[in-house]
Parts: structure tokens; C-alpha cells; sequence
């Protein structure tokens, strides 16, 4: 978008996994204005975890906060959800509402690993606890080694407060939307999938994510989209 532009703007929206049903003034994505250099190297991120950490362990920084995947969870043995290929429709202004069985095929394992099959669309957790502090925004961004196996980021901004204290968190885990593409894959616990760009925001927000306004995410783990309900 050139600089003193002034006009509509335009957004090419191509489902992937299922049909959606939208209508106007529906929500559909956002933008982020950047002025200046808002985005942390490394030693800035360091200084910044020293500070406020921003995982519950140790943090892994190399052009950016690198996470993992949890394929071991504490209970049971679900690690995640694969899109089902034929479903129904979806209207994005119903919430709470769709039965995740009729959308999801539930992705177990007591081995620590899951094959990614070509084309499917998984949610997967991340195993790091995240904390965005309320002065900050991050964004997913793949992790230069995986780049054409798969793809990781599309649920991509997290936002300020995100698993933070001041908002009422202690660390939320990521969501992680991911792709594969044309070879299947193995997926190990604890394999580096992604990593978060820390931004500077211009002023902290009035209002965080989780505070007060039921944020989908917030000290969540495994968690499908809020237009689902939860599984039993």
C-alpha cells in the first residue's frame, strides 16, 4: 500500500479445508501499521526475556523466539486435529455451534510423533507456554529449516497481554495451524516448527488480549477456532 493512499482495499479469500459462509461487515482479517524498525533482534529479544520471559523455559532465539510442537501431552493421548476432507458449511457468525466430529478427525498418539499427510490441515499445539508482553506484539513465522515441508503460520499475530500475567494469564500455548505439502512428513515432540518476531508497539493498548474481553486463546492449549464447540 504506497505511502498517502487513500481508497478501499482488497482481499483475495480462498478456503482451503472447508466452505464458509460470510456477509458484509463480517471480520475476516487485519492489518498492522509499522513505523520505523518495530521489530526485536536477537539481543534486544534476550534482553527482553531476561527481563519479562517470555516462555516457561528455555528460550531458543535465533531471528526470533523459536517453538516447538507437543506430541506428549500430560493426559491422555490427543495431539491434535486433521481436517476432515468433505464437511458441511461453516457460517462465521455462528459461534460455539458446529459438533467438532463432523469437522475434525481427532490425532492421537502415545509415541511422540504423527505422519503429516500431503495436503491435510492439522491443529497442532505448541509445546512452550508464550507470553507476549503488554508493550509487544508477535507474529509466527516459519523456521528456515522446515521452509517447503510444510507450512506453519497461518494463525500468524499474537497479540499484546497473550498468555501474559497482566491480562490474567500464566502462559498460553500457541495454536498452531499447519499444512504439508507434497510429501508426507514426520513430526517429532519437541522438533522446532516455528519461531515469533517480537515487534515494539507505538504505545501499549487500552486493552489486552484476555483481559476482561473472553479471548478465544487465552491460557488455552489444544484448541479449535471459537466456531466450534468445545469436545466433550
Amino acid at each position: 500500500i504506497p505511502e498517502g493512499y487513500s481508497g478501499p482495499l482488497y482481499a483475495e479469500i480462498c478456503p482451503r479445508s472447508f466452505s464458509v459462509l460470510v456477509r458484509p461487515g463480517l471480520r475476516l482479517n487485519q492489518i498492522r501499521f509499522r513505523r520505523g524498525q518495530a521489530v526485536l533482534d536477537d539481543a534486544a529479544l534476550r534482553a527482553l526475556h531476561a527481563e519479562s520471559p517470555l516462555v516457561d523455559g528455555a528460550a531458543v532465539i535465533q531471528e526470533g523466539l523459536g517453538f516447538s510442537v507437543d506430541l506428549r501431552p500430560e493426559t491422555g493421548d490427543l495431539v491434535g486435529y486433521r481436517a476432515k476432507p468433505h464437511t458441511g458449511l461453516i457460517d462465521l457468525d455462528r459461534l460455539d455451534h458446529y459438533d467438532p466430529a463432523e469437522f475434525w478427525e481427532e490425532v492421537r498418539t502415545a509415541r511422540g510423533r504423527i505422519v503429516l499427510d500431503p495436503g491435510a490441515f492439522y491443529i497442532l499445539v505448541s509445546r512452550e507456554a508464550v507470553h507476549i508482553p503488554p508493550a509487544y506484539a508477535a507474529e509466527m513465522a516459519p523456521y528456515l529449516a522446515m521452509v517447503g515441508e510444510f507450512r506453519v503460520h497461518y494463525a500468524g499475530f499474537f497479540d499484546p497481554g497473550f498468555g501474559h500475567d497482566a491480562a490474567g494469564g500464566a502462559g498460553a500455548r500457541g495454536v498452531l495451524e499447519v499444512r504439508c505439502h507434497e510429501a508426507p512428513f514426520v513430526l517429532e515432540h519437541g522438533q522446532v516448527v516455528g519461531r515469533l518476531v517480537y515487534e515494539r508497539m507505538a504505545e501499549t493498548p487500552t486493552h489486552l488480549y484476555g483481559a476482561g474481553i473472553a479471548s478465544n486463546y487465552q491460557g488455552q492449549g489444544l484448541k479449535l477456532s471459537k466456531h466450534f464447540k468445545n469436545p466433550a
